[in-house]
Formats: structure tokens, sequence, C-alpha cells
């Protein structure tokens, strides 16, 4: 079974992700494997309704194409038991985007996944950003990209895990310890 790690800990991945077939044709409800599938947002939008009546919630995920809009899916957060987001690339920067979108202007509150080329240098990065389960590429070393997290203690701009900078973090411990 492949590992992810989630909330900063390696966990086994019991989620199937389905893509599309190579000519770009989705796959019926009907075909879906068993257990907890996370499908493309194409297919949550052609078969939302039969998704829905065909497994619960628990077992049911959507992700987004770095193309994809946030705001397609806000509706359906209580339908969802996570939200993955497709770097297809190391270079695609994108997901970044949609994950503080997701999470800052549309409220997610559900577990947040980066999928597809996730490599230890984007870790840390992706949880500023809101992430917190990361589907590390298969030819690299899961144990080394969980490093990622001790790499960098302090952190100049806010973000979704701290959203005060530096500067303010500062003035508010001088003016604590003037108090």
């Amino acid at each position: 079974m492949a590992s992810i790690i989630k909330n900063r800990a390696i966990q086994n991945d019991d989620w199937t992700v389905v893509r599309a077939a190579e000519d770009g044709t989705l796959p019926e409800v009907a075909a879906l494997p068993a257990g907890k599938v996370l499908v493309a947002l194409a297919l949550w939008q052609a078969e939302r309704e039969a998704l829905i009546a065909s497994r619960n919630t628990a077992e049911l995920g959507v992700w987004l194409a770095p193309d994809s809009e946030p705001a397609d899916i806000a509706g359906d957060f209580d339908k969802l038991a996570l939200i993955g987001v497709d770097f297809p690339v190391f270079r695609d920067g994108r997901g970044y985007s949609i994950g503080r979108l997701l999470r800052e202007r549309y409220g997610y509150k559900g577990e947040l996944r980066a999928i597809g080329d996730v490599l230890r240098d984007q870790v840390r990065l992706m949880y500023r950003c809101g992430f917190d389960a990361y589907a590390v590429r298969e030819d690299k070393d899961i144990h080394d990209a969980l490093k990622a997290f001790d790499d960098f203690t302090v952190q100049y701009q806010g973000a979704v895990d701290d959203p005060t900078p530096l500067f303010r973090r500062r003035e508010a411990a001088v003016q604590k310890a003037s108090a």
C-alpha cells in the first residue's frame, strides 16, 4: 500500500486517484474501484448525483487540476471527505494558489491533499498554503520529505498557517514585554 504524509506523519494511503483515460474520456461511475476514490473535477461535475448515490461521503473526494476554479466545488464541501490539488510538474505553482483560495476565501476545513509531482522541496511551502496531506512522488523518499517541515523555524511572510508577518509578531512581543 502506498504512503502519504498527513498531519506531519507518514500514514497508509487508502485512496485511489481516478484520472481520465489518455484520450480524455472519463470513467463510468459503475467502473470506479471499490473503496475511497479521489475523482477529477470534470467527473464530479458530470456525474455528481451518481457519485453521491454510489458511496458515502467518507469515501469520496475530488481533485482539481491547475486550471480548475475552486469556486466550482465550494458548495459541495459537505459531500467530500477530501480535496486534492494536482501538481502535474514541479514547476507548475498554480496549485499553491488553489490551496490558499480553498482555505482563505472559501473556508474549506477538510483534508487538502497535494497529488502529482510532489517533492520534498515543495512540502513546507504547500503547508504554508493550507495543505495538510502530501502524496509524495513514488520514486522519492517519503521519510526525507517529512523532514521538510523542520527546514525553517521562522517565516517572514504571513500565510495560511500563520497570517501574521514577522514584523507584526516582533511588534507584539515588544509591546508585551514593555507592558
